[in-house]
């Protein structure tokens, strides 16, 4: 059972979206613990959204005004950080703004899917549903395993993002390396458009 819920994770985690096209960005620019932070962000946004599943909160997503507010502010972060990822400059850092940009890979990583409507309703269905099953059948602390096993196979695939990036960055030239932040960019700001065509149609219907 554990297993199953490890590869649930992973595969939760595959498909191709914002927070991987971030990860191969900061790993490829900047190093594997740059692209695994920007994962551990969004992990620490998905268990919070865990939690408000778990004690009943999840409800007050559904509301018109809240995916509104969600949809454009998603819209915002994608935008700014595809923009940032393009306009990024390339050149050696100092040891002080290379920490700063570790704080700043996991904020990023944290808001991205902190602030994306997609990930909040794709953890109701699929978290509810699992906590429904789980909780009709098991106990308490094998739901907090069962959740756990979750959480192991999203930081493996973080694990293995990251590793990919960090290591696809060796053998980049600093030219392929300013067209993967362009290519990034793009994603990222692609995403941000749907978000605030999204956010639009919530206003306006």
């Amino acid at each position: 059972m554990l297993f199953s819920y490890i590869l649930l994770g992973l595969s939760l985690s595959a498909p191709i979206g914002p927070i991987n096209a971030a990860q191969l960005d900061k790993g490829i620019r900047y190093g594997f613990w740059h692209a695994w932070l920007v994962g551990v962000g969004a992990m620490c946004a998905d268990a919070l959204f865990m939690l408000m599943i778990y004690f009943g909160l999840a409800q007050y997503v559904e509301l018109p005004l809240v995916k509104t507010f969600l949809w454009s502010f998603g819209a915002f972060v994608l935008i700014y950080t595809g923009i940032e990822s393009m306009t990024a400059s390339h050149t050696e850092e100092t040891n002080r703004s290379y920490s700063s940009s570790k704080m700043k890979s996991f904020r990023t990583g944290f808001l991205m899917a902190l602030s994306n409507p997609l990930n909040i309703l794709f953890w109701i269905g699929i978290y509810g549903s699992i906590l429904a099953q789980i909780s009709s059948q098991y106990e308490h602390t094998q739901l907090l395993i069962y959740s756990g096993g979750i959480f192991i196979g999203i930081m493996l695939w973080d694990f293995t993002m990251a590793g990919a990036a960090s290591g696809a960055r060796r053998w980049m030239t600093a030219k392929l390396l300013r067209g993967v932040s362009v290519l990034s960019g793009l994603l990222l700001i692609g995403f941000g458009v749907y978000f605030g065509y999204q956010a639009v149609k919530m206003f306006v219907g």
